[in-house]
């Protein structure tokens, strides 16, 4: 510990490197942290559909969930989200996850409805591909 001065002073851009990624890391860290939904596994998205009163919405292209989606998943189109639309007001105490194919659709639908006053968002994390990737099973056609 007391070669640490000696070592900055000799790679002062290593050293800079390194702050500058631990802030940056921090910031990232906070930043997840009051985003107002929770990233959640397939795993523990499994658990929660057990529970009762879980509403699951896929949130991918008409044709992507038509290829196949989450059992238990409505469709719901990222243009068609409304907050304040009466399917989705009724829901603002209750649990609802959301996915779509990669998790990045998913994640802007969440942050949208917490920014609305959803208290309990969960996406799936990684989508519908760490969902297959855990070989998991899939539905075929409307719901």
């Amino acid at each position: 510990m007391d070669r640490l001065p000696e070592f900055i002073g000799n790679h002062p851009l290593l050293a800079a490197a390194f702050v500058g990624l631990l802030v940056a890391w921090i910031g990232w860290e906070i930043s997840q942290r009051f985003r107002g939904f929770r990233s959640i596994s397939s795993a523990q998205l499994v658990r929660l559909m057990n529970d009762d009163g879980l509403v699951l919405f896929d949130v991918s292209s008409h044709s992507d969930y038509q290829a196949g989606h989450i059992a238990q998943a409505r469709h719901l189109p990222p243009s068609q989200v409304d907050p304040d639309g009466k399917e989705l007001a009724a829901l603002r105490e209750k649990p609802i996850a959301l996915y779509c194919k990669s998790g990045v659709t998913a994640g802007t639908v969440a942050a949208k409805l917490a920014k609305a006053g959803f208290t309990q968002v969960h996406v799936l994390k990684g989508g519908l591909q760490s969902w297959l990737g855990d070989s998991l099973p899939l539905a075929k056609g409307k719901r």
